[in-house]
């Protein structure tokens, strides 16, 4: 059967199954955390090719008194932080994945600005669509160093199965279920990537 078939067929169904949990969570997240709802961001797709990729929001605008955004976890709150260590905030993106920009299972989709930081073959990371999860994700999500992410990154690349992708949604559950690896050294947003030394 077609992966991008079944991404659709998926993406579609749990959008609709999952609505009123995504009412309410945007209800909370306007409550608790203020508007816009969403945290949009142009993210790398296949071949690199930028995307709007939408999550829900997790941080405040809190800012000092001279009007500067305060440190990323000064701005993380309990709630934010919850919606993290669940998972919740990327249940937005099953609409980038509908609309073909994502894929349920696949390399998690960075920053632009670190696509000229890749060695060659860190890049072929975008061989394929960017994941909701990915290899990288049940085998350490943040808790691992940038080089091993991106070695799992490309071994899914280069192993890519159907199968494959059933055993790492189920995997994920399981780390979802468990709060496993969600950050990496108890930092409220994942280290930069700076390059390859």
């Amino acid at each position: 059967m077609n992966k991008r078939f079944l991404d659709m067929v998926l993406s579609g169904l749990s959008l609709v199954l999952l609505s009123p949990i995504l009412l309410v969570l945007a209800i909370m997240i306007r409550i608790k955390l203020g508007s816009p709802v969403l945290f949009a961001q142009t993210r790398p797709g296949l071949h690199g090719k930028p995307f709007r990729m939408f999550k829900f929001r997790t941080m405040t605008d809190a800012r000092d008194p001279a009007g500067n955004l305060l440190p990323d976890a000064d701005r993380l709150p309990r709630f934010g932080r919850v919606l993290r260590s669940t998972s919740l905030d990327e249940l937005p993106e099953l609409w980038n994945v509908l609309m073909g920009e994502m894929s349920l299972v696949g390399p998690r989709p960075l920053l632009m600005e670190y696509l000229p930081l890749y060695s060659a073959r860190q890049a072929r990371r975008h061989n394929v669509r960017p994941g909701i999860t990915g290899w990288a994700q049940v085998n350490g999500r943040n808790a691992i160093s940038w080089r091993e992410k991106f070695e799992l990154d490309v071994w899914y690349v280069e192993n890519q199965s159907l199968a494959l992708d059933a055993k790492i949604i189920f995997l994920t559950l399981a780390k979802v279920i468990r709060r496993d690896g969600v950050t990496a050294d108890n930092l409220a947003t994942v280290k930069r990537f700076e390059g390859n030394p």
